[in-house]
């Protein structure tokens, strides 16, 4: 019987190049020839699909910042639990590939027995002692797809997990910089708050001895203590900011908020500029959008293995090994095999329970499809933006500049006319709450263009 089984392996083999998958195809998704916000005169970047993001946010120049993303790659919670959900996607994918092999077991019994002197033509009792040691294997002859399938979606799976982990980098490499530049924006306009109140203190001062020597009015000084007050109190208000945004970062690169600081600096870097690449290299580079793409080639092959399920599960099993009474078995041993069974098995009524989950199978496929086809346009839509974002605000910060520097020259027109006697200090006050207005804008403004340049590494899939 095992000899007529095995004749039927060869006929068996050709068709376990089966699979019921559809055939898979991305859906596709039309990259425009260049990006509309980009700014003329841009070079297009040559693609780097496969290079390394590295450390983009060295184009900055600034070893703070440095310092901190090395720290954060090392100590980040959100980044260690990305990194054991990639191992679990890894475990699992080795996992689902084991069913690709037989299962081999091994095993041995020791039976110690007495068989009775009464039984039916015994002549005396018999003590005897059996043992047994031998193997089976058992292997599923995978001639549907079934197994197949299974292992190129848990191992798509992997893939995905990889890309989420690569995009929780980037967003936290991204998110730190964004804070810390933050941060730098919030130092500069303390120092500006400052200077501003070590002014204000002179012209207070300079006030009350023109008040003291019958020159100017009480009104004047109670104008000029309006403004430094009000300069003081601003302070305290961005050095409010600013400890919210220390203590983002402490979390971000996994310390204790309490005990952890970042020195005050003066001064913003400069933005550099970032060429945008090609639209078309985004599909390639975006690790979102690569995440996306292989859930839905995993989504695609789990419809493989539900079609299956309608079709028999065939399943191969042999055994073999030694057995002897009486201590023998290294001397004596009796030999023992068996090929089989070779069994298939279907069920030919399950109440629509297999349609279903095609059905469920193809459902999620759709959804999938969905998903990369959305993330493709909002990658596409984040680049817009951040091109946009950057062309806008150097624009506005060149005016801004302008603002703040016409401001400070009217301040200084005003202080120099009140102290000539040509007005009053209101003229002072109004110039000197325009002038910190727009120099406190023009920071906000440039910090704003860091942001951006951090936005485009983002929304371009890394350095």
């Amino acid at each position: 019987m095992p000899r007529n089984r095995a004749a039927f392996l060869p006929l068996l083999l050709p068709l376990g190049a089966c699979s019921l998958a559809p055939a898979y195809a991305p859906p596709h998704v039309t990259a425009p020839a260049v990006f509309k916000e980009a700014p003329a005169g841009w070079a297009e970047a040559a693609p780097a699909d496969a290079s390394a993001r590295g450390r983009w946010w060295a184009m900055f120049n600034d070893p703070t910042l440095d310092d901190l993303e090395a720290r954060m790659d090392k100590a980040s919670p959100t980044l260690a639990a990305a990194v054991a959900r990639l191992d679990a996607a890894l475990a699992a994918a080795r996992e689902s590939r084991a069913d690709l092999f037989p299962t081999v077991s091994v095993g041995g019994d020791v039976v110690r027995a007495r068989n009775s002197a009464t039984r039916p033509g015994a002549v005396a009792a018999l003590d005897y002692t059996d043992v047994e040691v031998g193997g089976a294997l058992a292997y599923e002859v995978d001639l549907w797809g079934r197994v197949r399938n299974a292992v190129r979606a848990s191992k798509a799976q992997a893939q995905a997990s990889t890309s989420d982990l690569e995009s929780a980098r980037l967003s936290l490499q991204a998110a730190l910089a964004g804070a810390y530049f933050q941060l730098r924006g919030l130092d500069a306009q303390a120092a500006l708050l400052r200077q501003t109140v070590d002014a204000n203190s002179r012209a207070l001062d300079l006030t009350t001895t023109r008040h003291e020597g019958g020159i100017a009015s009480g009104l004047d000084v109670n104008r000029a203590q309006t403004v430094l007050s009000a300069a003081r109190a601003q302070i305290s208000d961005v050095a409010r900011q600013r400890a919210i945004a220390e203590h983002a970062i402490a979390a971000l690169v996994g310390e204790t908020a309490s005990s952890f600081s970042i020195a005050p600096v003066d001064g913003l870097a400069q933005a550099p500029a970032i060429p945008p690449k090609s639209p078309s290299t985004l599909l390639q580079r975006r690790p979102d959008i690569a995440a996306a793409e292989r859930r839905m080639f995993a989504a695609n092959a789990q419809i493989g293995v539900a079609r299956a399920a309608f079709f028999p599960t065939i399943t191969l099993g042999a055994s073999g090994g030694w057995e002897a009474t009486n201590g023998a078995l290294f001397s004596t041993p009796a030999s023992f095999w068996g090929l089989g069974p070779l069994s298939a098995a279907v069920d030919l009524f399950d109440g629509g329970r297999r349609a279903a989950r095609v059905k469920i199978s193809r459902a999620q496929y759709d959804e999938m499809a969905a998903d990369y086809r959305g993330t493709v346009l909002g990658a596409f839509r984040d680049v817009e933006d951040a091109l946009a974002a950057t062309t806008y605000l150097a624009v506005q910060s060149k005016d801004s500049d302008d603002a703040a520097a016409a401001a400070q020259r009217t301040l200084d027109l005003a202080l120099t006319r009140y102290h000539d006697g040509a007005s009053d200090y209101l003229e002072v006050v109004v110039a000197q709450t325009s002038a910190l207005d727009a120099q406190r804008a023009a920071i906000a403004i440039h910090a704003a263009r860091l942001q951006s340049a951090v936005d485009i590494v983002r929304a371009l899939g890394g350095g």
